[in-house]
């Protein structure tokens, strides 16, 4: 016969007045699977609220995440070849950039500073602000072939914004920047107009939903140059070199005489290999009351004057109130920094001028 295992039974301990403890005095006497049960019951416990922590913690960083990508502050190294242009029109001319080499040298130096903007779709990035930088980047590789110049610092935009909004952003970028022409930013209305993915179908609301941002003055001069380009732009090649008023009087004659277009065009049609500046001169002579310039006078001559005006010496000073970039041509010196030269007194400015002429001839 199979002797039967006994079991402890725990009885509350009577005291001396004969009432009951109702409790153990001691956990000596409890079992070891009470015990086990005990301690797993702990240990899931605090496995439960070391998860709860976690999907806190990570649901705040996901949500940090999307905050910082939706304001386009997270950047990514992306490769040159996984980045299109091709989904905005570019409100830069085509033409060669007489300044890349200046960027280049400045990225070869201390690398890239200012990120471009992209937008990741699907397993390629659409460029949204940045089209020299690219530009720079890609001619750099081609040069050396250095992969640090492989891949580009692109902050990634938030997926999803409106075409006008990737618009918005490349053009109010630009604003900020001198060097874009009214010709260019004309350009780019007329573009987004006809753009049937736009919300927009004429140039009056393509200047005034792209520039908003800028002064009324200035959206005025975009529309007549506008009005330019409908007129003329098929013939033009170097529209971009076209100065404010240049563009200006030749729209209003566009206006004043039915005639002037086609006159205009005849006479550009007629020269097919001529840089900008023979077609700046075959504009300014279109217009009524102009000096008569003979044809020959925009072929040799022509040349070697645009040759000449094209030369060009740039130079970065560094001087106590920051960095000074001087650009140099026939004819025109520029200087650019950072600093409003508007609120100098007109006498100091004067005096500067005069004490740089002096010191170049010296």
């Amino acid at each position: 016969m199979s002797k039967k295992r006994g079991f402890d039974i725990d009885f509350p301990e009577q005291t001396q007045d004969g009432s009951h403890t109702g409790a153990r005095t001691s956990d000596a006497r409890r079992g070891p699977m009470a015990a086990a049960i005990s301690e797993n019951a702990d240990a899931l416990r605090a496995r439960a609220e070391a998860e709860r922590v976690i999907r806190e913690e990570n649901d705040r960083i996901a949500h940090e995440h999307v905050r910082l990508k939706r304001a386009g502050l997270i950047t990514d190294m992306v490769p040159l070849d996984a980045i299109r242009t091709e989904k905005l029109s570019r409100d830069r001319s085509l033409a060669p950039d007489p300044e890349i080499g200046e960027l280049k040298d400045s990225i070869r130096e201390i690398g890239l500073s200012n990120p471009i903007r992209v937008e990741p779709v699907g397993e390629h990035y659409e460029l949204v602000q940045g089209f020299r930088r690219l530009t720079a980047y890609r001619e750099l590789f081609a040069e050396t072939g250095d992969e640090k110049f492989a891949r580009i610092p692109a902050g990634l935009v938030a997926t999803g914004e409106t075409l006008t909004g990737l618009y918005r952003k490349m053009v109010d970028e630009n604003l900020v920047r001198r060097g874009i022409s009214f010709a260019e930013m004309a350009q780019l209305a007329v573009t987004f107009a006809r753009d049937p993915e736009t919300e927009v179908s004429d140039v009056e609301g393509a200047v005034a939903t792209l520039y908003a941002s800028a002064g009324r003055q200035k959206r005025s001069y975009i529309r007549h140059f506008a009005t330019l380009l409908e007129a003329i732009g098929d013939v033009l090649q170097h529209s971009e070199a076209i100065p404010r008023k240049l563009g200006l009087d030749l729209v209003r004659e566009i206006g004043n005489d039915e005639a002037f277009t086609a006159q205009l065009r005849d006479a550009l049609s007629r020269d097919f290999e001529r840089d900008a500046e023979a077609e700046l001169a075959i504009l300014q002579r279109a217009l009524p009351g102009a000096a008569p310039v003979e044809r020959s006078s925009a072929s040799p001559s022509s040349s070697g004057r645009s040759q000449k005006a094209a030369a060009k010496t740039t130079l970065r000073c560094t001087v106590p109130a920051g960095t000074v970039r001087c650009a140099a041509r026939d004819g025109k010196v520029e200087l650019q920094m950072e600093r409003d030269f508007s609120t100098v007194d007109r006498r100091r400015l004067e005096a500067a001028v005069a004490a740089f002429m002096s010191a170049l001839d010296d």
